[in-house]
């Protein structure tokens, strides 16, 4: 197929007449995009949510345990009685 006939088939579609959609599917496509929007918010909730947890729960894990502060020394035994 050579560009000219390529051009006379594109035209040939874009010539055609718009095919008449069923009345009730602006309805539809509407219920559908409500119920996606829905989602996607409750999704975003809950990771929020969950981004949330996890930083309440690392901080208080951090201040229980004190992870930057060095443990005392067990190698050796304690100096007494100089």
């Amino acid at each position: 197929m050579n560009r000219s006939e390529r051009e006379a088939a594109v035209r040939q579609i874009m010539e055609r007449a718009v095919p008449r959609m069923p009345p009730e599917l602006h309805a539809d496509v509407v219920r559908r995009g409500s119920r996606m929007l829905r989602r996607r918010t409750l999704a975003r909730r809950l990771l929020w949510l969950l981004l949330f947890a996890a930083v309440v729960g690392f901080t208080v894990w951090a201040v229980t345990v004190q992870p930057w502060v060095e443990p005392p020394s067990e190698t050796t035994p304690p100096l007494t009685d100089w």
